[in-house]
């Protein structure tokens, strides 16, 4: 095996046409984790039907933003699908805090939401439930496979895209035209 390994943090996998799995077909997943053991990302344009309020009442939290309400809970994925996941600015990090990079954290803590409630969440966040992961090489191999589209994240469609356009913000990204690419690429 090559002992070279180019690992895709921070990057976004954007599924391809013919990605036949109902949990990321369409989606845009931005890579928090990739290493030779595997990879963890979050689906970042797939809102569930659960808003903020429903979770904060769940948790047994009170929202002092009330603008926050109608914020939707994304589906960030079928792996743990109960837990909450924040995607988030690094200008707030709590305990269970993982920092991405210089600009992006992942965190895992009833604390940040707690925090986001009151008003005093990090600048940007998406909240998900569920996130996605692949085990040691399986991602390398759907790539090979050209299931994924690779690019570098993008800031800018990670926190202030609406999730309905960031499938195609993140394909631009590449200069790609999704729509103009058929399901059946690659299998003639």
């Amino acid at each position: 095996m090559n002992a070279y390994f180019d690992s895709f943090k921070n990057h976004f996998l954007i599924s391809m046409p013919h990605l036949d799995d109902p949990h990321f077909e369409h989606t845009v997943i931005y890579l928090c984790e990739h290493t030779k053991a595997g990879a963890m990302g979050i689906v970042i344009n797939r809102p569930s039907n659960v808003d903020f309020t429903e979770l904060a009442d769940h948790l047994g939290i009170h929202i002092i933003s009330p603008h926050l309400g109608a914020d939707p809970i994304y589906n960030g994925g079928p792996v743990e699908a109960e837990r909450g996941f924040i995607l988030h600015t690094t200008d707030k990090s709590w305990e269970r805090t993982l920092q991405v990079t210089d600009d992006v954290s992942l965190s895992a803590s009833l604390e940040a939401i707690e925090d986001i409630a009151q008003g005093n969440g990090p600048e940007a966040f998406r909240i998900t439930l569920g996130c996605a992961g692949w085990d040691a090489g399986q991602l390398e191999n759907e790539i090979a496979n050209n299931d994924w589209l690779v690019c570098e994240a993008d800031l800018d469609v990670l926190f202030h895209t609406p999730s309905d356009m960031q499938f195609t913000a993140a394909t631009r990204v590449l200069g790609i035209d999704m729509t103009r690419l058929s399901p059946d690429i690659g299998h003639g």
